[in-house]
Parts: structure tokens; C-alpha cells; sequence
């Protein structure tokens, strides 16, 4: 099967039917584990990119919040919020089919706080200067939440199976 193909097709599929140019194929074992178009247009959710869908499908269907052994197909590069899911789902390689470069002429999602030119240096920098305006609100109670998961599992501080980089 050619995945870069079915990737290239979901998204065509969706743009035809009103959505916007994203998808994501994940494959384990030369077989598709999950598959999502972007569906942020369809739902009003900001959250609904392909990556992130697929992502849900594909580690429920393992039963694992862990993709190591696969592989994830997306039309392009991925935005900073899938990219740091990706980073956290641990798939053995990711394949993007086209850049932010490439497509631009034809497609840009900047909003208020979110410019994708400039979101990784805006990441970056230090909380307290950051465009989004945020405000941290210290709290020892909000501490003694991960002293309880700890204490829970038997004093670990890592969930148990995670993928480490070490």
C-alpha cells in the first residue's frame, strides 16, 4: 500500500468536502493503525488537527499511549502543538510530505498568539515573555497532587513503559 499516497488522498478528500489541507496516516507492521483528516473546520475544536486524531485512534486501538514501531504519514510539517505530540507518543519516524514553505502560497492559519514564522522563538522564551499573557499562581497543594501520584506508584517519578530518551 502507499501511504504517502492515502495521506495525499484523505487530505484531498477533506478540502473537497470543506475542511482544511491536513492528514495523517499512522502504519505499525505494514498496516494502517489509524488514519484522520484535520477536522478543526468540522467540529470548532482547535485541538482536531489529523495528527492529534490519529494519534488517539492509534494509541487506543494499542491499548498504549506509546507508537514506538511506527510509523506516522502527515501532509506537512506539523504545527508545534502535533509536533509535541509526536514527541510524546514516541513513533519510530515521522514522514511529512510537504513544507510550511511550499504550501504558504496557498495556505496560512496565523491567528492572534499563533504565527507559525515565528511560534518556535516565541516557545522559547521565558514564560513571563511571551505574547500569550500568562500568570503563575504558586501553590503548594498543586505540588502535593504529583507527591500523591508518586507516592501511588510506589515512588517513581516516570510512568511505568514510557519510551526514554537515555
Amino acid at each position: 500500500m502507499d501511504f504517502v499516497q492515502r495521506t495525499i488522498d484523505l487530505a484531498r478528500r477533506n478540502v473537497a468536502e470543506g475542511g482544511r489541507p491536513f492528514a495523517t496516516v499512522i502504519v505499525k507492521d505494514g498496516r494502517v493503525l489509524a488514519e484522520s483528516p484535520n477536522l478543526v473546520a468540522q467540529t470548532d475544536d482547535p485541538t482536531a488537527h489529523a495528527e492529534i486524531l490519529a494519534i488517539r485512534a492509534a494509541c487506543t486501538a494499542l491499548g498504549t499511549e506509546h507508537l514506538t514501531g511506527a510509523t506516522v504519514y502527515v501532509l506537512a510539517h506539523p504545527c508545534p502543538m502535533c509536533l509535541g505530540s509526536l514527541y510524546y507518543c514516541s513513533p519510530d519516524e515521522v514522514v511529512f510530505l510537504t513544507t510550511r514553505d511550499a504550501y504558504e502560497p496557498h495556505y496560512v492559519d496565523d491567528r492572534k498568539y499563533f504565527e507559525l514564522g515565528t511560534f518556535y522563538q516565541e516557545f522559547a522564551k521565558d514564560w513571563t515573555e511571551r505574547r500569550l499573557p500568562m500568570r503563575h499562581e504558586p501553590s503548594e497543594e498543586a505540588v502535593g497532587v504529583y507527591r500523591l501520584w508518586q507516592q501511588r506508584n510506589g515512588g517513581e517519578r516516570r510512568v511505568a513503559g514510557a519510551p526514554t530518551g537515555g
